[in-house]
């Protein structure tokens, strides 16, 4: 209930996710696709597809698509392979997406090699309340087992509860609740993430988000934000979107630079995203990618 209440607070902000997370072991973080990683972990307020199920679950409703989406990425400071597959349907009354993410990783700490490893598993419903307003909840099992020093394993059903706000057809405004109800875990941490959505321009949109990480007592909050300018092919059948972004870590008082791009048509999506420390102790380096596949009442566009 603390955490809900949390919530309500931080809805007249924009923050960001991660605090005190660790890049290395973080749901938070590691859960992300390509999109959201090119344009600076942004798009709280666009999630659309499979990026609800990372963002904010209240995002499926601002299409109307079938979507299935895998991706693969690897981080190379500690051999970690992350692994996505959704279903996203927001072409009935209430959508929703089926969900499940792999991650692994081999971190070198002091000389030695480690191991770390988890499963995710979930659903996101959602609802639209009117033309302006759409809520939607997340409920997943996790499990997380690690052989490093002082890490515990841990494993449990969390719960994420999202909202976005269509201000005007250009500007959108998203909050939600990470793992505010269910079982305790570093690696997924009670957190608020914020953000905004401005469509300048048809082609050009600009995101800009934060998160708060709630289970700590130090400084807290990943700022993040990037554009994505959406170029159409001649014959209108398929687009080519650019994107590019920053992230900043207060709690590891590390700086990123982000990029992507991608190649949408009526029947495919894929995108390929980037992320690059830039300042900050360490050197993290990431490459991820995804492939869509719509259904037949698909409708796309640069989101």
């Amino acid at each position: 209930m603390r955490a809900l209440a949390g919530l309500l607070v931080a809805s007249a902000a924009v923050v960001t996710a991660g605090g005190a997370a660790r890049a290395d072991a973080d749901a938070l973080v590691d859960h992300l696709g390509p999109r959201e990683i090119a344009v600076g972990e942004s798009r709280r307020a666009s999630a659309i597809g499979a990026q609800a199920v990372s963002l904010n679950p209240a995002g499926l409703p601002l299409t109307r698509e079938l979507v299935f989406e895998g991706g693969y990425g690897y981080r190379l400071s500690d051999s970690a392979s992350l692994v996505g597959v959704s279903a996203c349907d927001s072409t009935n009354a209430m959508p929703g997406c089926f969900f499940y993410q792999y991650v692994t990783a081999s971190p070198e700490i002091d000389g030695m090699e480690s191991h770390r490893r988890s499963h995710t598993a979930g659903l996101t419903l959602s609802r639209s309340l009117g033309d302006r307003v759409i809520l939607g909840t997340a409920v997943r099992y996790f499990d997380y087992e690690s052989d490093v020093m002082d890490e515990e394993d841990a494993s449990g059903i969390n719960w994420d509860i999202g909202g976005i706000a269509r201000l005007t057809d250009k500007i959108n405004l998203g909050v939600v609740g990470y793992n505010v109800y269910g079982a305790e875990s570093v690696q997924y941490p009670r957190a608020i993430g914020a953000g905004a959505q401005l469509q300048l321009l048809a082609p050009l949109s600009v995101s800009v988000d934060g998160v708060w990480n709630l289970d700590t007592d130090g400084s807290t909050g990943r700022y993040g934000g990037g554009l994505e300018w959406f170029f159409s092919g001649s014959s209108g059948q398929a687009g080519y979107p650019i994107r590019a972004g920053a992230v900043h870590d207060v709690a590891t008082e590390t700086t990123y630079v982000t990029a992507g791009l991608g190649l949408q048509t009526m029947k495919l999506g894929f995108d390929v995203g980037g992320r690059m420390q830039v300042d900050g102790e360490g050197d993290e380096k990431l490459i991820i990618a995804s492939l869509r596949v719509f259904g037949p009442r698909a409708e796309t566009g640069g989101m």
